[in-house]
């Protein structure tokens, strides 16, 4: 059954559907009155939902049932990814959301090699939080994940001083053998925790960074032996988290 994230679910349970998921369920999947479909809500709120009227620019249906069902991360983990080259942070967005991130967190880092243009940058933003769409309803998330524009590592540190727990995925730590770092954050988190990480971009995180950000309690950790890319780091992240609080308890 389709899935559909809409603005809200009105008073007696009504439902207004407009703009590239109308046009979805209209022309593309050519649904008709009578047909169900899954809405969602911003709340996380989920309803399997029977279209009772299509115009020529929305669909009306109405709640048939509410669905219990938990789909989402235990924890709330968010990826702060370093800029990187070309379409990588489409694909961390895209496999990321599939994963059970919460929300994205691109910054420029010191060996970012892109440049952010402003100008542009809306566009893009935008671009993202449609892939981020895309692959909720394609995983079925019960929420879509929360894209934030590009700032600098003082904008990162600003955002995180709400985080339960805050990580470095930092490949020195790797190289000199540390592992028990994550695990012992991993056996402190608590169901309903939030949890940030940061993930430097081709090149890595310069030391300086590295250093900045443990002054405002990022713990730098080793996500294995072997040095992960840029676009593989939070994958593992995410997995690993999808392990241990939904697979091993």
């Amino acid at each position: 059954m389709q899935r559909y994230f809409v603005n809200k679910i009105e008073e007696e349970n009504e439902i207004t559907i407009v703009g590239d998921d109308f046009h979805h369920i209209s022309r593309v999947m050519r649904m008709e009155p009578g047909n169900q479909i899954i809405c969602c809500d911003p709340k996380g709120k989920q309803a399997q939902c029977e279209i009772t009227e299509i115009t020529n620019d929305k669909i009306l249906a109405r709640v048939v049932e509410w669905i219990e069902v938990q789909t989402e991360l235990p924890i709330s983990v968010s990826i702060a990814s370093g800029l990187p080259k070309g379409d990588k942070l489409e694909y961390v967005i895209q496999k990321g959301t599939e994963l059970g991130a919460i929300g994205f967190v691109p910054f420029i880092a010191a060996r970012s090699i892109v440049k952010w243009d402003e100008k542009k940058g809306a566009k893009k933003v935008e671009r993202w939080s449609k892939i981020a769409k895309e692959a909720a309803e394609q995983s079925h998330r019960s929420v879509i994940p929360t894209i934030h524009s590009p700032g600098n590592l003082q904008d990162l540190i600003s955002h995180s001083k709400n985080f339960t727990y805050k990580v470095i995925a930092y490949e020195e730590e790797a190289k000199r053998g540390e592992k028990s770092a994550l695990s012992l954050i991993f056996n402190q988190l608590q169901p309903g925790d939030s949890l940030i990480v940061v993930i430097g971009p081709e090149g890595g995180l310069t030391d300086k960074e590295v250093t900045k950000l443990q002054e405002q309690g990022f713990v730098a950790c080793s996500f294995g032996p072997r040095i992960l890319r840029t676009e593989t780091a939070p994958l593992y992240i995410l997995s690993a988290v999808s392990y241990h609080f939904e697979l091993a308890r």
